[in-house]
């Protein structure tokens, strides 16, 4: 049997495909240079190896990401003063106190109140940024030109699978990883991968060592590059996670976040403040029952002493604060096309002082655009 016919082979993306020939490359793969994958192959290959995109980390659900708005140590405080003061004025109810609340529960409303909008704040923002991030993903997916059952069709990149024939054209984006089969003048920019600004000459029969880094490649080209001139046709090698971009996103997604230096500091200011009230709070227990004697109407009334003084301690409206103003730095830099996710990054980029960056266009896309023409 031919194996280019063979419909059961599946190639191996983690191959050093520019260590093979093309014509091994070719019966390694099941592909027919000339007709393409067929419609069964297609579909199997993208159950075994899955559509051809990065892999993200579990998103968060709308519920949690709202919670995490309440992860701040003076917010918890507030919380908890908010359940005490409610059970105390529970507890008055219930002995229909002369001393109740004519407005029961006011205190607790009023911390909740607070509580509750900062984490409103923050969670719009953050779910207003998850969605715009969505929409760029979507509309960053390029289409492709593929050869498949002796046609030739445009498809979404993320339909791409290993073993596809892909056509390259100057000005499209390559959507894989791949082998170059056949190759006119073709020349590809890859400094979004390697940060090479200069366009790299690809050529097809040649056999590189194991060894050669991925600069040196010239008989592949990769997912997210452009191709600047020429034509190609590439026979798909690797897709999604298993093409090098996919390896770069690993490598970042490994990364742990560490706080910015304003969470922090909020955390240090909240620690100190926590500590000093609930000392606080102890301190005028202890005291006032040392001096007053055990009573069940005297300790109610100094829980609540304290927990006024607790509640005095603790700005409640810094939480708030800082949560606003960092919703209008967040606006400002949407109004100049930045998008931030979370909301302390704000403050983070406003504390860079230094960018290092080298001469490669790879920050600029290597790009010259006129923005404005003066006659």
């Amino acid at each position: 049997m031919n194996p280019l016919t063979q419909s059961n082979l599946l190639p191996d993306p983690l191959k050093a495909w520019y260590t093979q020939s093309v014509e091994n490359s070719l019966a390694e793969s099941g592909c027919d240079p000339q007709v393409g994958l067929t419609s069964q192959q297609v579909s199997q290959r993208l159950q075994y190896y899955g559509l051809n995109e990065l892999e993200e980390k579990a998103k968060r659900s709308s519920w949690a990401m709202f919670l995490d708005q309440f992860k701040d140590i003076m917010l918890l405080m507030l919380i908890a003063v908010a359940i005490v003061s409610g059970i105390l004025d529970l507890i008055n109810l219930q002995q229909a106190s002369e001393k109740a609340s004519e407005f029961p529960f006011k205190d607790t409303i009023a911390i909740l109140s607070i509580v509750i909008l900062n984490g409103i704040l923050g969670y719009l923002q953050e779910s207003r940024a998850e969605k715009a991030l969505a929409a760029l993903k979507s509309m960053a997916s390029p289409k492709v030109r593929v050869l498949r059952d002796g046609r030739t069709l445009e498809i979404d990149s993320q339909q791409l699978v290993p073993g596809d024939m892909m056509l390259l054209e100057a000005g499209v984006q390559v959507g894989a990883d791949g082998r170059l089969i056949e190759a006119s003048n073709l020349q590809v920019r890859e400094s979004a991968l390697t940060g090479e600004a200069n366009a790299v000459n690809k050529t097809v029969e040649v056999e590189l060592s194991e060894d050669t880094p991925i600069g040196d490649r010239i008989n592949l080209v990769f997912q997210g590059t452009e191709v600047v001139q020429g034509r190609g046709k590439v026979l798909v090698t690797g897709t999604g996670m298993n093409t090098e971009l996919g390896k770069i996103a690993q490598m970042l997604q490994g990364v742990e976040s560490e706080p910015t230096p304003l969470q922090q500091r909020m955390s240090q200011l909240g620690t100190v403040l926590v500590t000093g009230s609930l000392l606080l709070v102890a301190l005028v227990i202890i005291i006032g029952l040392g001096v007053s004697g055990w009573d069940l109407s005297v300790f109610q009334q100094l829980v609540e002493v304290s927990l006024s003084m607790a509640v005095a301690v603790v700005p409640e409206g810094l939480p708030a604060v800082v949560t606003v103003t960092l919703a209008l730095g967040t606006q400002r830099m949407v109004r100049r096309h930045a998008l931030i996710r979370k909301l302390p990054a704000v403050e983070t980029l406003g504390s860079v002082t230094t960018i290092c960056s080298d001469k490669t266009g790879t920050l600029t896309q290597n790009k010259m655009v006129v923005q404005r023409v003066d006659t």
